[in-house]
């Protein structure tokens, strides 16, 4: 389902020293980390640490004031969003942005549409090459959507759907993509507590059945010690810890940072 690097295998993300400045203002401060292939790594922190701030630079919505991003080998540092895109970058936001009255299969096209080589005259004229084109998207579409459980859903508008199933309609049309890398920014919020285990089963299932690597924003920190395999955390623009759930779960700075604990 991914796309692959020369060396055969998607390559690792790699944010080194990034730093974001506005204004005088610094919101990232030389943030360093690595995402192996195929693994869930989670940015966390308080509100205002600076975590939308680095999904923004890797999206390419921000450009980055100093440091390097590279995935796979390729320098993506400063790269509009619609080239990161095309080199297999997918994002989901915070906020819902689902057309309002299209379908959920209409939705999930939408992601198909990087992908798509018919020529705007020949979808026009309805030639064989653009029906068959056509047929095979949402042939992918149908199995994207059975991988996420919105099988039943695709006929219906998306935005009559609860609130989680619209969530995973996000979700399932940045695969739609195909990406190499999929960025998600707090996709169980708001959710109750059936959708979040849904949704984490469905995250757990993209890395371990799809082999996509995953970056994730998320504040429910039951969700990230079961998803991820790496965390790095951010406080004020900086990295003040990284490595495993559990360590990072337990050191003095993190502590210090979400609870206002002094360190010893």
């Amino acid at each position: 389902m991914t796309e692959t690097d020369s060396a055969g295998t998607v390559g690792a993300l790699e944010v080194t020293d990034v730093t974001v400045r506005f204004a005088g203002l610094t919101a990232l401060d030389r943030v360093s980390f690595t995402v192996d292939p195929g693994s869930v790594h989670a940015v966390i922190g308080p509100n205002g640490a600076g975590k939308s701030t680095c999904f923004n630079v890797l999206s390419g919505v921000y450009r980055a004031t100093s440091g390097s991003v590279r995935l796979g080998g390729t320098e993506i540092t400063g790269l509009a969003p619609d080239r990161i895109a095309a080199l297999g970058v997918a994002r989901t936001f915070q906020n819902l942005a689902l057309p309002p009255q299209a379908t959920v299969a209409q939705s999930l096209l939408l992601g198909r549409h990087r992908l798509t080589r018919t020529g705007f005259i020949a979808a026009g004229l309805r030639l064989p090459s653009a029906a068959r084109e056509s047929r095979q998207h949402l042939e992918r579409v149908r199995e994207i959507a059975d991988f996420v459980g919105l099988a039943d859903d695709l006929d219906r508008p998306a935005g009559v759907l609860p609130y989680g199933k619209q969530k995973l309609v996000e979700l399932a049309r940045a695969l739609c993509m195909e990406p190499r890398l999929l960025l998600l920014d707090e996709p169980v919020a708001g959710m109750t507590a059936d959708e979040r285990r849904a949704t984490a089963a469905v995250v757990a299932g993209v890395r371990d059945s799809l082999g996509i690597s995953i970056v994730l924003v998320e504040h429910d920190m039951g969700v990230v010690m079961r998803l991820a395999d790496a965390v790095t955390v951010l406080d004020f623009g900086r990295r003040i810890a990284g490595g495993p759930p559990a360590q990072v779960q337990s050191d003095p700075a993190v502590i210090q940072a979400y609870l206002g604990a002094p360190t010893p």
